[in-house]
Order: structure tokens, then C-alpha cells, then sequence
């Protein structure tokens, strides 16, 4: 399904660092006030879903049923002009329902590619843990390449390309957990929680979001994305935040607590969502409160605790106490 979409002027520089910034709040001030008309007193989870969305990474939205986890990621994907499908993960979906297939054409005598959904701008990988381990790798090219491979042949993605997974981690029973693998080819791991009891009492009177969301319609370009995407690039970061980065990701690989740490593609994400939210908040560098917001987005999944400790939440407390113990750069 293609989201349709408007055609606003796209942002441009030309009139200076001052005026580009203004574009560029006024952009995602746009888009995060379209996704919390639906997602309501969650303002935290839309701003890192939109800097997750700036920085090209993919994101993995995990939590309890009925929290609203799809409903976030189809705000955010209605909201752009862009091409969005989403693919129902179940335990008899093949690897080819996703990437596509070549089918032999009889009249030409020759093999015709046909695209999977995964070509898709958007792409919402609902429940992805219900399919088994050899559906869910046919991700895994895709989220670090941008690109698919089949019977030999490479087929580039568009751009911008982003995978939106949604998971429930409480129903054990006929899921798959992701391995570590693919899960260190998500940028963010989100967490909803329960909405604030104002918020869920005008749910319940008003009979939930479904006409909200219907009736959502682009706000956002894939101009002013790409443009967007850009920007974050130019995002000044200096050597002592540099340094204070990799010290949190080395505390997690030598502190006992852990027994796997941060990947150096971990490492390299969180720079790069850093850049994203100092944009989002009207910077053009990075400083230490970045990282520190984003820590545990970016690091609780790429982690593995030692004592059998699994869970998202307690991994998340564990980066939370790797933040506290690392000195601030002055």
C-alpha cells in the first residue's frame, strides 16, 4: 500500500544555519504532533522512534499486548509520503513471502523477479518472533545492506528504507526469540508502557484510535526525510564525546555484570541516533545528555547479562546503572 502523500517545498540550507534549523524543527515538530494525536502521553517514544527514523536505522518496538505498538508504528508510517507495507509474521511464513520470487515466464523464456513486500519504503514486521529463525534472517541483508539477494541476483531497496518490528515478550508459546544477530541490525529498541490514566480514560470514552488513525494523511515527504537524513551527518561531534561514548560501550563489555557487550555496529549506531537527537532538539552538536537519553534505547537489546537475566526491562536497568557510573566529560 502506498501512503499518499503531499508535495511541500523540500527543506534546503540556502538561507543559512539559523533559518535551516527553523525548517528542520518546524519538520518534526510537524510529524511528532501527528503521531501523538494517536499515540497519546507517550512523547518520549516518538521522539526516539522519529530519531531512529533520521539516523536510517530500524527500530524493534517490544512490550506486553494492547499497548499500542503497532498503532505507533502506523502513525509514524501514515504520516510520511512514502510507500508502506506491513507483513503479518506467522510460523508458516517462507523467506520468499518477504523478499519475492523469480517466476519463469514461458513467452519470453526467461525468469521475471517479482518484489516481495520488503520493497517498501516502510516496512511494519508485526510480531516478528512468531515466524521461526530461517523467515526472520531473510531480514537480515535487507536491514544491513538495503538491499535483497535472490537466486544470485541483487536488488537494491528503496530509500528510505526502514523496518518497524513489533514484539510481545511475556507469550512464549509459538514464538522464536531473536538471536543476537539480528537483533544488533535494530538501531533502537522502544518500550511504550501503559498510557497515563487521563490518556487511557479518553480512550476508553471515545471508543480507542481506529477513525484517528484511518484518518491520518502524509505530513511529512520523502524529500524533507532524505533532506532530514542528511542533516544529521553534518552534526558536529567533538572528541572528548566521542571518547565519553566509548567509554559507556567498553563498561559493557568489561564490566562482570554483562556477558555480551555492545557490538562496534552498536557503537556506531548510537553515534549516529546521538547526531539525530541533537537535530531533533534545534543543536548542530552532540553533548552528553544525548547519549544519555538514548543509552538505553540503543544498548539494551545489543546486551546479554550474566545470572540469567533476560528480560528487556532488566537490561535496560543495567545500562541505566553503566550511565550512572561513567564520569560526564566537563
Amino acid at each position: 500500500m502506498t501512503v499518499s502523500t503531499r508535495s511541500p517545498t523540500p527543506p534546503t540550507s540556502e538561507a543559512g544555519p539559523n533559518g535551516a534549523r527553523t525548517v528542520t524543527g518546524d519538520i518534526i515538530r510537524r510529524l511528532e504532533s501527528q503521531v501523538g494525536s494517536v499515540v497519546k502521553g507517550k512523547p518520549e517514544v516518538i521522539r526516539q522512534a522519529v530519531v531512529c527514523l533520521l539516523s536510517r536505522g530500524h527500530m524493534l518496538i517490544e512490550d506486553v499486548p494492547g499497548v499500542g505498538k503497532t498503532t505507533l508504528a502506523q502513525a509514524l508510517a501514515r504520516s510520511l509520503g512514502l510507500a508502506f507495507q506491513r507483513i503479518q509474521f506467522t510460523s508458516d511464513l517462507l523467506p520468499s513471502d518477504i523478499v519475492g520470487i523469480s517466476v519463469f515466464r514461458q513467452a519470453q523464456q526467461e525468469f521475471e523477479f517479482i518484489p516481495g513486500p520488503i520493497f517498501s519504503n516502510v516496512v511494519l514486521a508485526d510480531e516478528i518472533n512468531r515466524t521461526s529463525p530461517k523467515t526472520q534472517s531473510a531480514l537480515l541483508e535487507a536491514m544491513s545492506e538495503r538491499r535483497v539477494t535472490v537466486d544470485g541476483v541483487r536488488h537494491r531497496l528503496p530509500e528510505p528504507f526502514v523496518v518497524m518490528a513489533t514484539q510481545n515478550p511475556l507469550e512464549y508459546v509459538g514464538t522464536f526469540p531473536l538471536p543476537e544477530s539480528q537483533l544488533d541490525r535494530f538501531m533502537m529498541s522502544l518500550r511504550l508502557g501503559y498510557p497515563p490514566h487521563e490518556e487511557e480514560k479518553l480512550l476508553l470514552m471515545t471508543g480507542g484510535v481506529r477513525d484517528r488513525l484511518a484518518g491520518l494523511s502524509a505530513t511529512v515527504s520523502r524529500d524533507e526525510v532524505l533532506e532530514l537524513q542528511m542533516r544529521v551527518d553534518r552534526v558536529k561531534v567533538a572528541d572528548k564525546i566521542a571518547d565519553y561514548l566509548l567509554a559507556l560501550a567498553a563498561e559493557t563489555r568489561s564490566s562482570q555484570q554483562f556477558l555480551l557487550g555492545v557490538s562496534t555496529r552498536g557503537v556506531q549506531n548510537f553515534l549516529r541516533a546521538a547526531q539525530a537527537m541533537a537535530l531533533c532538539e534545534g543543536r548542530d552538536c552532540v553533548v552528553p545528555d544525548d547519549l544519555q537519553r538514548l543509552a538505553g534505547p540503543v544498548l539494551s537489546h545489543r546486551v546479554v547479562l550474566k545470572g540469567g537475566a533476560t528480560t528487556l526491562e532488566s537490561c535496560r536497568e543495567a545500562v541505566k546503572g553503566i550511565v550512572r557510573r561513567v564520569p560526564v566529560p566537563l
